[in-house]
């Protein structure tokens, strides 16, 4: 059987009763089963948050090794920050902890004793609450409600714990790298403290500072030994340098070591003063565009919508049906 356009316009025409009738009877039943009674309505609450580029103090607002933190507090942060971010808001610890504040399994009305009640639940949860980036390296907290207060609630909570999260890592990693940094220190001050006692001992047998004091002596001893000074007065210098040889060396090795141990000293405080700082105090992981406040109307389902598909879909199979009876009765007389 062929459809050319006039007969495809002569068949519409002749089965015009069932193509409008039908669809408009599906868009009525439509209209009575999308009410309240059948279909729960779902309120949405949205939270955007915009990722920072460091939630660390020390390396934002304190001075480092090698100059003054670079890292500026008000960027920021970019896809990989965005995806980090993803990765939070999806863990299990963010979820667990809002199905626990809000009591989801109650809410959800989901039977303790049901079978696979947690796989339930948390497909409850994914198709309720959806976390997505946007073009602009934002993220996007969508929350799908019945009550238009909890999903405000359950958005604004979720953003809360974004932060909390981020901290509880941050400073689990900075406690680490502080009592890392600490038992460094003090063990360098140790090692400090005994070049010390070592450089006492040394100047108390005589040697203060090395090289002026070699100086000094020798230029004294040939002054003394030009001028045909005493012999008592050669002698003592001859023990002064005596000592200087004898301790001399072991001094100025104490000495320089002890000059770098200090230089070495001045990094790791400024290390030990970040990782205190970081672990007393956080900056921000994001910037709150906006706090979700309860939505007025309802996001689904939108009854027009799905009135104008029903009636769409069902003109379609009508159309179809009527197509295929169509073509066997063709074929039937064919026949």
């Amino acid at each position: 059987m062929e459809y050319s356009s006039a007969n495809l316009i002569a068949f519409f025409y002749k089965n015009r009763k069932p193509l409008l009738g039908i669809p408009f009877l599906a868009m009525v039943v439509a209209v009575a089963f999308s009410g309240p009674k059948f279909i729960k309505p779902l309120f949405e609450s949205q939270v955007i948050l915009f990722p920072s580029t460091t939630n660390s103090v020390s390396k934002a607002l304190l001075p480092q090794s090698n100059g003054y933190g670079d890292e500026d507090i008000f960027e920021y942060g970019d896809e990989q920050q965005a995806e980090q971010l993803l990765q939070i808001l999806n863990s299990g610890e963010i979820r667990d902890s809002v199905i626990q504040k809000f009591d989801l399994m109650a809410h959800y009305e989901i039977d303790e004793d049901t079978k696979y009640r947690r796989t339930k639940l948390f497909k409850e949860y994914a198709s309720k609450i959806e976390f997505a980036r946007t073009q602009f390296m934002s993220v996007e907290i969508n929350v799908m409600d019945t009550d238009p207060q909890m999903a405000a609630d359950i958005a604004n909570y979720i953003s809360f714990l974004v932060d909390k999260t981020k901290r509880r890592v941050s400073r689990s990693r900075a406690e680490m790298g502080l009592n890392i940094v600490k038992n460094e220190y003090h063990s360098l001050q140790g090692e400090i403290q005994k070049m010390e006692d070592k450089i006492t001992e040394l100047r108390y047998k005589g040697v203060h500072d090395y090289e002026s004091q070699s100086a000094v002596f020798n230029e004294q001893y040939a002054i003394a030994l030009a001028a045909g000074a005493p012999s008592g007065r050669v002698k003592a210098l001859e023990r002064r340098l005596d000592t200087l040889a004898k301790y001399g060396g072991k001094y100025v090795a104490i000495r320089d070591e002890l000059q770098l141990l200090k230089e070495e000293e001045v990094k790791l405080k400024t290390k030990f003063d970040q990782a205190k700082v970081d672990v007393n105090q956080n900056l921000p992981a994001t910037f709150k565009v906006d706090a979700a406040f309860p939505a007025e109307r309802k996001s689904y389902p939108k009854r027009s919508i799905l009135i104008l598909a029903v009636g769409f879909a069902t003109f379609i199979m009508v159309a179809f049906l009527l197509l295929v009876r169509g073509t066997l009765q063709e074929l039937k007389k064919q026949a």
